[in-house]
């Protein structure tokens, strides 16, 4: 059994444009990296026990959470060869529980799918999401208490490895948490504007450069005009989580 206080490794995966944006203003360009970068993307779910990501991203994109194209299974045999399960446990917050019942992710059963919500969903919105397949998981409060839901992954699902592919307010509120372990960043050769235009970071953020959180880079590659870079988190010795 994990110890107390114990969660998963977690990996953000992102594209970025040059300025920094993750998207357009009006949020109408939300996925603009390479078809390599989609590549990426999948390599990064082939290692991960779960895939955590927001209900806004999943409706937008389509996102099923699964492993993506696999005609011959080669990656669920990967998968299985690592000690994983064939598929990835699927995770999605909507703190309002309000997950449309048309998303396409209802349409595959490969993998569980545990919603996340908090106490501003509504009990029949809640029942909704179970009745269509989900598992309900509810905060107490009116956020998302992440750290408790990592270590319930942990203990209840034994997720060691989960990979979050945002968005921007579920990217903040991880990183505002201090509960990103590595980041993976696609640096792509664009720039959006706009002054609201989502960037990686966009939570009320830190005022003071002492409080701001300090990463090293792990790797660092360039395909073509991407960028693909992998900071990891550095932490005082003895403060480590996971």
């Amino acid at each position: 059994m994990p110890r107390s206080g114990q969660r998963p490794f977690v990996l953000l995966n992102l594209a970025m444009t040059a300025d920094g944006k993750i998207a357009t203003a009006d949020r109408s360009i939300t996925t603009f990296g390479s078809p390599r970068d989609l590549a990426h993307l999948y390599e990064l779910r082939a290692t991960a026990d779960a895939i955590l990501c927001g209900a806004r991203t999943v409706e937008e994109t389509g996102a099923t959470l699964g492993n993506g194209p696999d005609p011959r299974g080669a990656v669920r045999r990967r998968r299985v060869a690592r000690g994983l399960r064939e598929f990835p446990l699927r995770v999605v917050v909507s703190g309002s529980g309000s997950l449309s019942p048309n998303a396409k992710i209802w349409s595959t059963h490969d993998a569980p799918l545990i919603v996340l919500t908090s106490a501003r969903a509504p009990v029949r919105a809640r029942a909704a999401l179970a009745r269509l397949g989900a598992e309900v998981w509810t905060s107490p409060g009116r956020e998302i208490e992440f750290e408790t839901v990592l270590q319930r992954l942990l203990r209840e699902h034994g997720v060691k490895r989960l990979l979050c592919e945002g968005g921007g307010q579920l990217n903040a509120a991880l990183l505002q948490a201090d509960l990103v372990d590595e980041l993976n960043l696609t640096l792509c050769p664009l720039l959006f504007g706009g002054r609201t235009a989502p960037s990686v970071f966009d939570a009320e953020g830190f005022a003071t450069l002492s409080d701001a959180t300090r990463w090293t880079v792990a790797s660092e590659r360039r395909i073509g005009n991407e960028m693909f870079l992998v900071y990891r988190r550095v932490r005082a010795v003895g403060k480590l989580k996971g």
